[in-house]
């Protein structure tokens, strides 16, 4: 019998009484876009949490930012929405370390009780719901944009390019 998955994303969920769907898929894809076709969601819809640090102030806590699977993060637009000098990618290393989790699996749900400034790129509010991290490769979990803003307090940006 297959052992149920229950990651700290979906326990911060239940905790709080918010549905969610569950999409599970190979761990071994690692593309956000390939994700969305395997889960059936336009990539558009299919979120991907990246880990930013200010470059002006290195000992600060990092940023995680949910951004559509067929985008990237414009970092300068990025650090002027935030009101920083300049920021820049963690690397995957860097990711993993500061966050506990494996780069394919960070998740802002996972990581609410952490002092994480989250963001989320404002195209999300274009749809109901969309899918995020379950907190490990392989799961997403789909919910409403509402309650992922009201979890997380995420904060919308706009700060992505095609």
């Amino acid at each position: 019998m297959a052992k149920k998955i229950r990651t700290q994303a979906m326990r911060a969920l239940d905790a709080q009484k918010i549905p969610y769907a569950i999409h599970l898929f190979p761990e071994t894809i690692r593309d956000a876009v390939q994700v969305a076709a395997e889960i059936g969601l336009a990539p558009e819809q299919v979120f991907k949490t990246l880990v930013v640090l200010r470059e002006d102030q290195l000992n600060a806590h990092p940023l995680l930012i949910m951004i559509p699977a067929n985008r990237e993060l414009n970092l300068r637009q990025f650090a002027h929405e935030i009101s920083v000098k300049a920021v820049k990618m963690a690397s995957h290393e860097q990711a993993e370390k500061l966050t506990g989790l494996k780069v394919g699996g960070i998740s802002a749900l996972a990581l609410l009780n952490r002092p994480f400034a989250i963001y989320l790129d404002e195209s999300a509010q274009s749809f109901e719901q969309i899918a995020v991290s379950g907190g490990q490769r392989g799961v997403d979990l789909q919910l409403n944009v509402s309650d992922l803003i009201k979890l997380t307090q995420a904060t919308l940006v706009q700060a992505t390019q095609s």
